[in-house]
Formats: structure tokens, sequence, C-alpha cells
């Protein structure tokens, strides 16, 4: 194979069969179970990068199950893990602190072009008569189980289109061959058009269980503050760069030429 061929198709790995395709992402009928909670501060500015901020005196934490039945190039998937609502210079967002999914496309993808911390476990959403499950398995280890009744009442849909228009931050580190760090950025993206089909809140239970690769429990359950059912369409957009943190000090200004993600 020419250099020249290796250049032109170079897109993801492995060169002559990547583990996922092209975008754009788009995802139908995609639903969330959202336990939004409450834990002990310190522990939770321990696992978030600067320059991000969390708001301390409220220390939420919102766990998620995320069913994805119908997902360009990713296929049908459950998804599970903890977002941590943020601040970047006053913008208000959520920044992806752990997710645990079973297939190994949207694994790759989603670690390789945003930085999404992703590793390979066993999710579940499903109803159970009367009742929204979601569960999270780590190997034969139930880590997470969240329940809450199901469309008890009918969520504020202004409210979630809000949330869900907010930005979201990740932190992609790619080794370099030495094992040190090539690439150490803090990533942005954003869900494009999204068409909301309903959302519900009702009551609500969370349990996590301490693992040692699965450290859900780490961010500890101290209060239950919402939750909420969602069913949408969306499409996951590509991100850009807010600060690199080999290129500036830990608190330094997000340089005046943000690069963008090429796809």
């Amino acid at each position: 194979m020419r250099e020249i061929d290796v250049k032109q198709r170079a897109f993801a790995m492995p060169l002559t069969n990547p583990a996922y395709p092209p975008g754009p992402y788009r995802f139908v009928d995609r639903e969330y179970l959202i336990i939004t909670y409450r834990t002990d501060p310190a522990k939770l500015q321990a696992v978030v990068p600067e320059p991000l901020e969390v708001d301390l005196r409220e220390a939420l934490v919102k766990y998620e199950f995320i069913r994805m039945p119908d997902s360009n190039g990713f296929g049908d998937y459950t998804e599970s893990g903890q977002v941590i609502p943020v601040s970047l210079r006053g913008r208000k967002g959520g920044y992806t602190h752990c997710m645990f999914l079973n297939d190994e496309g949207p694994i790759a993808g989603g670690r390789e072009l945003w930085g999404f911390p992703k590793k390979l476990a066993q999710p579940t959403l499903r109803t159970e008569i009367d009742t929204l499950i979601g569960t999270l398995d780590y190997g034969p280890l139930r880590v997470a189980t969240g329940t809450m009744g199901y469309k008890h009442r009918a969520a504020d849909l202004s409210k979630i289109k809000v949330a869900l228009n907010e930005p979201n931050f990740l932190l992609k580190i790619i080794p370099h061959v030495d094992g040190s760090p090539r690439i150490c950025e803090l990533v942005e993206y954003h869900l494009r058009d999204v068409v909301l089909k309903g959302a519900w809140t009702g009551p609500a239970a969370l349990a996590l269980t301490p693992h040692a690769l699965a450290p859900v429990a780490d961010l500890p359950v101290l209060e239950i503050v919402s939750a909420v059912h969602i069913r949408a369409d969306l499409t996951l957009g590509l991100g850009k760069v807010v600060h690199d943190y080999l290129q500036q000090p830990a608190r330094g200004s997000i340089r005046a030429g943000e690069r963008a993600l090429v796809f």
C-alpha cells in the first residue's frame, strides 16, 4: 500500500477495517433514565479537572442509563455512567466522568473521536410492569441499580430542551508510543437536531456498589434530588478543543483559535 493511500484511507483503526464508520451519528428513539443525586463535595471536586468548576454547595451528580436501539453505524446498545454538572467560564454544562457500555464500535469511536471515558460492561434499561429499571453489571457483579416510577408525571419539556442543548465536556487522553501523553485536551460537544418525543418524572431510587474497576460508588449517593425519563431523536455532534493541557497552564486562558476536531 502506498503512503498516499494510507493518508487517504486513514480514518480510524484498524486501517483496513475500522471499528466504526464515519458519521454523522444519528440516534432514533434514544431513551434516558437520569437520576440526579447529591454527593460528597470533596470527592466530587477531586474528580473534576480544571478549568471546569463545580458548585460545591450543591455537589450534584447525574447517574444515567441510556438505551440506544437505533444508531447510525453503532447499532443497538445500552450505556450507563455519571455526568457531573459543571461550568466553564460561566457557561453551564455537563462533564462526563465515566461511561460503561456493551458495544465495541461506540467504545472505540467514543474514545478516539471525542474522548468519552468508555469501558466495556453490561448495562440495561427496561420497563418492568410499573417501574423503569436501569442496571449496570461489571463482569458478574452488579454495581448500579436505578429505579423510577414509570411515567408518573409529565416533565417540563422546555426545561428538558434547555438541558439537552447545554454543552458537554470530556477529557480526551491519547498516549504517545513512549507512554507519555500525546493528546490531553478538554473537548466540548453538543447534541444536534434534537426531537424531544416525551419526558416524565416520578419517584426514584439509586444504589451503587463499590467496585475496583467500575468505581461509580466513589461518588456516594447522599440524597436523591430528582429523576427524569426522556425519549428523543438526536445527532451526536463532533467537538472542539477548548483547553489543551499540554500547551497551557492549568488555569490558563483558552486559545484565540480553538481547534475544531477534523473528521
